[in-house]
């Protein structure tokens, strides 16, 4: 009998695993032997194709992953709170009123002279003759190089005038018709939050009460700065015109005496200036930079100044 033949027995069945005395092929994993491939990949086997395994499950996130995946919610958002005609006009009136307030005092340079006994020597204080304090003292009067310029100063004083009365009645109309008035005028509550907030700024207590756009005490002095503006245009036109506006003169109790609230006008905007800058400096960058962009850096959970101004209606 052929060699071949003797060695050749009976072939298994298709599917059916070798029996125990056969041995299966030791490189073929015992998964490739007891399941064979589907005919596409086989057929790609048979072809030398490559075949796409299925990837393995990726590995589980790891706990600094789950931190870092998991939601943050925003501690800070930006608020609008100066509009922009506002914050136009509040720049437009800072030189102007500096440059009033200049020329102003080239002017009265001419009454604080006391030289040549100058009738209208008023700007003093004291009884009779007496005088305890002259408004100003000569080394003053030279710092600024006041002598001798009053028509220079007259010259600037009307002019920068005109700029001075319609910036702020554009001021007052944009309040009222855009309703900002609400966070300027002030309320029943001002008076006491502003006497909190001045022993808060004295160190003499660490409570601050809540506010919005602005605390009570700025409500009361904003709302002074622009009646005090209106005061200055009154006064100055009573001087100005005292023959003309004679009414308006006589009800500021006379020339000597419109001089006088004319006058005390201007050291109250000095000292509102000195205040107001000093506060802004203790408030810090982000609301001074409120003023240029308009926006405001806040905490969420203080109230909006926009939703407050969509609520007017």
């Amino acid at each position: 009998m052929d060699e071949r033949e003797h060695n050749s027995g009976p072939m298994p069945s298709e599917g059916q695993p070798p029996s125990d005395g056969e041995k299966a092929d030791p490189a073929i994993p015992a998964e490739a032997s007891a399941a064979p491939p589907s005919e596409p990949v086989a057929a790609k086997l048979a072809e030398n194709e490559p075949v796409a395994l299925d990837a393995a499950p990726p590995p589980a996130p790891t706990v600094l992953e789950e931190i870092e995946r998991a939601p943050v919610s925003p501690r800070i958002r930006l608020d609008k709170k100066h509009p922009l005609a506002i914050r136009w006009m509040h720049w437009i009136n800072f030189p102007v009123l500096f440059t009033m307030i200049w020329s102003g005092l080239l002017i009265y340079w001419n009454d604080s002279d006391n030289a040549y006994k100058h009738p209208h020597a008023v700007y003093r204080i004291g009884v009779g003759p007496f005088t305890l304090v002259r408004f100003f003292p000569p080394w003053f009067w030279k710092a600024m190089n006041a002598p001798y310029h009053v028509t220079q100063g007259l010259g600037y004083h009307f002019f920068f005038m005109w700029l001075f009365a319609i910036n702020g009645i554009l001021y007052v109309l944009f309040t009222v018709f855009s309703g900002e008035w609400r966070f300027v005028v002030p309320d029943r509550k001002s008076l006491k939050e502003a006497i909190q907030v001045t022993l808060k700024d004295l160190h003499l207590t660490k409570y601050l009460p809540a506010q919005t756009k602005y605390n009570g005490a700025q409500k009361i002095a904003y709302t002074s700065v622009i009646l005090m503006g209106a005061g200055s245009l009154i006064t100055g036109l009573a001087i100005y015109k005292p023959t003309q506006a004679h009414w308006v003169t006589t009800l500021l109790g006379g020339y000597e005496m419109a001089r006088w609230e004319h006058f005390l006008l201007t050291m109250g905007f000095c000292g509102f200036f000195l205040i107001h800058v000093t506060q802004v400096v203790l408030a810090g960058w982000n609301n001074f930079r409120s003023m240029i962009s308009g926006l405001e850096v806040k905490p969420v959970q203080e109230p909006s100044l926009e939703a407050e101004r969509k609520s007017w209606g």
